[in-house]
């Protein structure tokens, strides 16, 4: 069955988003183990199963084995409604023999990373004790698998095929109460403006979600910033928009770059033949700062060759080599124009 039909119960009282990373981590791991349960074949919402079924869809499944779907043929409604939250309740009353959990854990020791999939061992035979695991959520490790990293270990985030008509910043996204059919998220923003989305990640997926579209996160590459705080901040917005992409969102890699010795990492990660995005906010009216950025945009064309290029704050007359380029005002002129390539 393809996923796309099946359709959450809307009055479903469980908070399942904190769990889906480590489900789709269990999936990931050891593939899809039993079944999910559905009121009835003419009527596919989910009674037990929305943590798989959102797992699933992280993971980019399109479609459901039928063997690993049952229906609830021969219940009444109340006795699905009663079902559904009677298999969810049952879950937590089972407990732990600490003891044994411990001696199967030391016995896996190193065979199993198992903070991914929400265990938290105090003990100190365990390779993921408390203190690891706080540790990896501080520094959100659990953001993406460094399997599915490349070989210098930067996330790599999937091409895009996407023309917004328009572009807001984030700080715009909670207040807009106008139609977001069309409407994308851009980050070109002072840093401070988005840096909860690393602190709280999930708590601002659902939100974006609710768009055509989001920019991957641009944090800042100054100058005179270190190296390895430079290096820190594109880790931070591939695995991000890994993130983001794997919860179902259509993400649209940003370029950023600061001068030439930035090359050598600041385009890692980047898939080529996308879809991109790029500001020139700031830059125009300064020799040096254009000079970089003409430099730079021209590194860029050559390493990650994109279909098609979002312009935000400005066009500076570069050369784009006949990439389809579609320009965006910035929130100071109020209005897009659309940009032809020269």
């Amino acid at each position: 069955m393809l996923i796309s039909d099946i359709k959450p119960y809307e009055r479903n009282a469980r908070h399942n988003d904190k769990a889906i990373p480590k489900v789709a981590e269990s999936i990931r791991k050891f593939g899809l183990r039993g079944s999910i349960v559905l009121e009835s074949r003419d009527n596919p919402v989910i009674v037990c199963g929305h943590t798989r079924v959102a797992a699933m869809k992280s993971l980019g499944w399109t479609e459901i084995p039928d063997d690993h779907i049952e229906y609830c043929d021969g219940l009444t409604q109340d006795e699905i409604d009663a079902f559904r939250l009677i298999d969810n309740k049952t879950g937590e009353i089972a407990t732990w023999n600490v003891a044994l959990l411990k001696s199967e854990a030391k016995r896996l020791n190193g065979k199993l990373d198992f903070a991914r999939y929400g265990f938290d061992f105090k003990s100190k035979v365990k390779p993921y004790g408390a203190e690891r695991a706080r540790t990896d959520d501080y520094y959100n490790l659990r953001l993406c698998d460094i399997d599915d990293c490349g070989p210098d270990g930067m996330p790599l985030l999937a091409p895009t095929d996407i023309r917004p008509a328009r572009l807001i910043g984030f700080n715009y996204a909670k207040s807009w109460n106008e139609p977001k059919t069309g409407v994308g998220i851009h980050f070109f923003l002072d840093d401070y403006q988005f840096e909860r989305i690393w602190n709280k990640p999930e708590e601002y997926t659902r939100l974006l979600a609710s768009f055509d579209m989001a920019c991957a996160p641009d944090w800042s590459l100054y100058l005179d910033m270190p190296r390895p705080m430079q290096q820190w901040n594109v880790y931070r917005s591939r695995a991000i928009g890994d993130w983001w992409q794997r919860q179902g969102l259509a993400v649209v890699p940003t370029l950023s770059w600061s001068d030439e010795n930035s090359y050598e990492y600041c385009f890692n990660g980047l898939p080529t033949g996308s879809t991109v995005a790029v500001s020139a906010i700031g830059v125009k009216g300064d020799p040096e700062r254009e000079r970089l950025w003409h430099a730079g945009m021209d590194e860029a064309i050559a390493r990650v060759r994109p279909k098609r290029v979002l312009l935000y704050g400005g066009t500076l007359g570069h050369d784009m080599h006949g990439i389809e380029t579609i320009a965006y005002a910035n929130a100071v002129t109020g209005r897009m124009a659309g940009d032809k390539p020269p």
